[in-house]
Parts: C-alpha cells; sequence; structure tokens
C-alpha cells in the first residue's frame, strides 16, 4: 500500500519538537510533549523508567508500545534520544522553504529529533488510515549526549520486540551496521608544588611528566580498526607554580575487543614507566610523583551479520519503497551500541540531519520525508 507522507505536519512536528528546549539532564518538558502525543496517537503503553536517579535528568526513559493488529507478525522498536548538546535553550527554527535551520546563535536539535519527528508521522499515518502492523515500540532516551546515560540505565527487558533501528545519523539513505567499542581514561599524576622561581628544583612538575608520557604514546589512527586521542588536561595554579596535579582525560575506539584492551594497557604501561623512572635530587627529597590511572568500558562493539533479520528486514523495506541504501561500519559509538550489547540487534538509519552540533545545523525536509517512508516500509511490509 502506498502511503502519501504528510510533509507539512511533518514540518510543524518537528519545528515543535526542536523549540522545546532539551539539553542533556534538561528533558523534562519534551518527556511530557511526547508523552501526550504518544497518548493521543493511541498507545497501549507508556512507561517511564526510574533512571533519572542514576542520571541526573528531570525524566527518565521512555518506552511506548503499540500492539498492532498482526500478533503473528514479528515486531520491531524505533529507538532515538531526546537529549540535545549545547547551545540548545530557546531554539527558535527559521524555514526557507524545505530548508530548517536555527536563527543562529544555537543548534537547530535535528540531533536527534529528527528521529523523533518522523516516528510521529508514521504513527499518525497509521493510525488515521487504519493501517494493519505488528508490534511497534518507541524508545526515548535520556542524555545520550553525555555518554550514552540514559541507554545504559534502560531496563532492556521491558522490550516485547527483539531487534530495532536507531534513528540517529547524519546522511541520508545510509545504515551503520558497525561500530566500535571504547575505553575512557582518566590519568592523574601528582607531583609536588614548588615556587618556580625561588626554588623549582624542590618541585616535581606533574605536567611535564605528563608531556613525556603523550610523546611516547601513539595517538590518532592506530590502525584500521582503532584510534586512540587524549582530548582534555586541566592542572596548574599560576605560572609561577611548579603544577603539583594534573589530570588527562582520553580514549581508546576499536572494533576489535583484542585491539582495544592491548591499546588501552600500552597506554596505562607508559604512564606507570615515565612516573617510576623519575629521578628525584637533593631538593625534593624522598618525595616523588605518583600516577592514578582509571579506565571506563564506555560501550561495546556493534558488528551486525549481513544475513541478521534487523538488516534482512530493512533491505526488503528499501525495496519496497524504492531506496538505495549503503551500509556503513561507523567510528562513533551511540545508543546502538548498548542495546546491541544488551542482545537487542539494532542498526542506526541516517536521518537527513547535516551540519550537527553546530550553530549551522540544517535539515532538509525532503530528507526527512524520506527517512519516514523509510519507516512506513519497515512497519508495514512483512519480514
Amino acid at each position: 500500500m502506498t502511503i502519501e507522507i504528510n510533509r507539512e505536519r511533518l514540518a510543524v512536528t518537528f519545528t515543535e519538537l526542536c523549540q522545546i528546549s532539551s539539553p542533556s539532564r534538561q528533558e523534562g518538558d519534551i518527556a511530557v510533549y511526547l508523552k501526550q502525543a504518544f497518548s493521543a496517537l493511541g498507545a497501549d503503553a507508556i512507561y517511564e523508567d526510574d533512571s533519572a536517579a542514576r542520571t541526573g535528568s528531570e525524566s527518565g526513559n521512555l518506552i511506548v508500545r503499540f500492539d498492532g493488529s498482526l500478533p503473528n507478525q514479528e515486531g520491531l522498536f524505533f529507538s532515538c534520544h531526546m537529549d540535545t548538546v549545547e547551545p540548545a535553550t530557546g531554539v527558535e527554527v527559521v524555514r526557507n522553504g524545505n530548508i530548517f535551520t536555527s536563527k543562529g546563535d544555537t543548534i537547530l536539535g535535528g540531533d536527534d529529533k529528527t528521529g523523533i519527528a518522523a516516528v510521529l508521522e508514521l504513527l499518525a499515518i497509521l493510525k488515521e488510515n487504519n493501517i494493519a502492523h505488528p508490534t511497534l515500540e518507541v524508545v526515548v532516551t535520556t542524555c545520550e549526549e553525555i555518554g550514552l546515560l540514559g541507554a545504559k540505565n534502560l531496563d532492556c527487558s521491558k522490550l516485547r520486540t527483539k531487534y530495532g533501528y536507531a534513528l540517529d545519523s547524519t546522511g541520508n539513505n545510509h545504515v551503520i551496521v558497525g561500530a566500535p567499542a571504547a575505553n575512557k581514561i582518566k590519568v592523574e599524576i601528582k607531583g609536588m608544588a614548588a615556587h618556580a622561581g625561588l626554588c623549582p628544583e624542590a618541585g616535581i612538575n606533574a605536567l611535564a611528566l605528563a608531556a613525556q608520557a603523550l610523546t611516547i604514546i601513539r595517538l590518532g589512527r592506530l590502525d584500521e580498526e582503532s584510534t586512540c586521542n587524549f582530548g582534555m588536561i586541566q592542572g596548574g595554579i599560576a605560572t609561577n607554580i611548579i603544577p603539583d596535579r594534573v589530570v588527562l582525560r582520553g580514549e581508546v575506539r576499536s572494533h576489535s575487543r583484542d585491539k582495544l584492551v592491548r591499546y588501552t594497557e600500552d597506554i596505562f604501561n607508559v604512564f606507570q614507566r615515565i612516573v617510576a623512572d623519575w629521578q628525584g635530587n637533593p631538593a625534593t627529597g624522598a618525595n616523588r610523583p605518583s600516577v592514578a590511572i582509571e579506565i571506563v568500558d564506555d560501550y561495546p562493539p556493534m558488528a551486525i551479520a549481513e544475513d541478521a533479520p534487523v538488516l534482512m528486514r530493512i533491505k526488503k523495506a528499501a525495496g519496497a519503497c524504492c531506496k538505495e541504501l549503503r551500509y556503513i561500519v561507523a567510528g562513533g559509538g551511540s545508543d546502538a551500541n548498548i542495546f546491541n550489547g544488551a542482545g537487542l540487534p539494532t542498526a542506526i538509519v541516517a536521518t537527513g540531519m547535516d551540519k550537527v552540533h553546530t550553530v549551522n545545523e540544517q535539515l532538509d525536509l525532503n530528507d526527512l520525508v524520506n527517512l519516514t517512508e523509510l519507516l512506513y516500509a519497515l512497519a508495514t511490509e512483512l519480514q
């Protein structure tokens, strides 16, 4: 059955969503909007979990279920996140034909309100046309932009469907089927303060030790599957004080679990060796520097087999709506990594958003319509 997307309703929904401020941990207003919207669309169940107590958000994650009228057909879920990066307060959407931007001093919010808008339009089409469909679930998480916190605290056992699609990527007609695992690394080096002009010999420069380590550690692209970066450094009090404490934060990513472990261990060993090899002098006496390293398993790898049902379904849907999809292995992590790690195969579908995380962000309505057409095919085409 061919359905025409209600372009103007979709545009209005997207605009309304973008103009609800929802930076990470401030998702309360958009959660209220979504619960009302899903209820009006006839949701059979709307569940807000208790993750807010652990994420610090104003809202929990939402799991919404539409039972449909095809209980014997395998259901699926769509996943989006309701939070945005900053600057995200007081977004004013500017429309020029089919192109949406902010007025220029905030982000637009297409990451990830494009996905939410397309799902709401899909559900509206199914309802107003009384179209048969299997069980559909919608998972809307909080705090995705600050470490996938909502997804990490989601009770996946609440989902009845076995696989789904995360609507959260730039581009058009792209499907991400692989993404790396990542470790976050925090390194704290402690030295000893001293006056940099009067008695520098009495100090242990924590910043200098960190610099020594960074000149040895391999950064950037390590191989075709792996990357490493240190992107934050904090420490020091004044230019005339030997810095006695420095904190560095970085990450290692790899599509290979073995490589992730090995590269992380290499970093650990370098910092330990630099501190152990430090040579004191009479002014520093028995004092020595120390290093503390914290490694956090940030998210698991994502690798979906070509013959997995979640991919077979979207390939069939693409054929039904005459779309040529491109299947990609990406370098970033998302909620889909968490869902896959929890045993829920999840492919990432591009939503058309462009120049995200900048005040130059924009969206072409044609791309959002294109996404909604694909979602409709996923929801209505037999597997």
